[in-house]
């Protein structure tokens, strides 16, 4: 998403803006949708029961590229032309002078979407059959199916604590940072 974001807003190329209102109109369609199409592909890829055919359908995103995006268009125009008189290729400009004031909303970004995908519950539990495959969300549904013993929430309430214990964790290594992209938001 960063180097996406980064050519929408430094480059000019044919069909630029017509490739980024496509990229926006993924937002407005819904996941659910997209399941059926998505399985087709990872069935006819060969992947499905696999760890790479959950993560494929997320390896792009449509609001972090926009998210880059913006950023990019914020970084003054005069601190990138500085940049590029004193030699700096692509590169360079994007390491340099476009990732700094960027690193606290990427920062917010990474972890909401780290979140989301891992409480996705629908798209592993359909693409996955064994148990080997399938991730911690999906195996939460394992305590509730214990058969004649019935669900054992002592368990099951247990292990929903073990899952959510990383997200946690992430959340208080990084709450600074995450907390700094919402107060410069709106800073110019």
């Amino acid at each position: 998403i960063t180097l996406a974001g980064f050519a929408f807003a430094h480059f000019d190329f044919l069909g630029k803006r017509a490739f980024f209102f496509f990229i926006l109109l993924q937002l407005m369609i819904p996941t659910t949708a997209l399941l059926s199409p998505n399985f087709s592909t990872i069935r006819w890829m060969g992947l499905f029961d696999t760890r790479l055919a959950i993560a494929i359908p997320d390896f792009g995103s449509a609001f972090g590229t926009f998210l880059m995006r913006q950023i990019v268009l914020e970084v003054p125009k005069d601190l990138v032309d500085a940049a590029v008189v004193d030699g700096s290729n692509w590169w360079h400009l994007l390491r340099n002078v476009y990732l700094p004031p960027a690193t606290p909303t990427l920062i917010a970004f990474g972890l909401s979407s780290v979140a989301w995908h891992w409480n996705e519950f629908l798209w592993p539990l359909i693409i996955t059959n064994s148990d080997k495959s399938r991730p911690l969300t999906a195996g939460l549904v394992r305590f509730t199916q214990l058969g004649e013993i019935g669900a054992q929430w002592s368990l099951l309430s247990a292990a929903t604590l073990m899952v959510i214990a990383p997200l946690f964790i992430a959340f208080l290594l990084f709450q600074r940072r995450f907390i700094q992209s919402f107060m410069h938001s709106g800073i110019k």
